[in-house]
C-alpha cells in the first residue's frame, strides 16, 4: 500500500509542476515575451492547455466572477498540495 501512495504522491508532484508551468507560460505569453507563432510554443501550450483545461473548467463553475482575475491556478495548486499533505500524514499508517 505504502508504494501506492508513493507513486499517487509522485504523479501530485507531476500536477505542480504542470500547474506552475502553465501558469509561467501565461504570464510570459501576456507580456509577449514568448510568441505563440512559433510552432514549439504553441504546441508545448496547447498541449499544456489540454492538460489543465479540464480540471479549470470544474474549478471555474465554483467560483464567483471576478473579471479579469482566474483564481482556478491557485485552487488547483491549493487542492493539490492539500492531498499531498493528507497523503503524506497517513502514508505510514497503512
Amino acid at each position: 500500500m505504502t508504494s501506492v501512495l508513493q507513486i499517487i504522491l509522485m504523479a501530485l508532484d507531476i500536477a505542480w509542476f504542470i500547474i506552475l508551468i502553465h501558469v509561467v507560460m501565461s504570464w510570459l505569453i501576456n507580456f509577449r515575451v514568448l510568441n505563440l507563432e512559433q510552432p514549439l510554443i504553441f504546441q508545448i501550450w496547447q498541449g499544456i492547455n489540454r492538460l489543465v483545461n479540464p480540471v479549470y473548467s470544474r474549478i471555474r463553475q465554483f467560483l464567483p466572477n471576478t473579471g479579469g482575475l482566474d483564481f482556478a491556478p491557485l485552487i488547483a495548486l491549493f487542492a493539490v498540495y492539500a492531498l499531498r499533505i493528507v497523503i503524506q500524514n497517513n502514508l505510514y499508517s497503512y
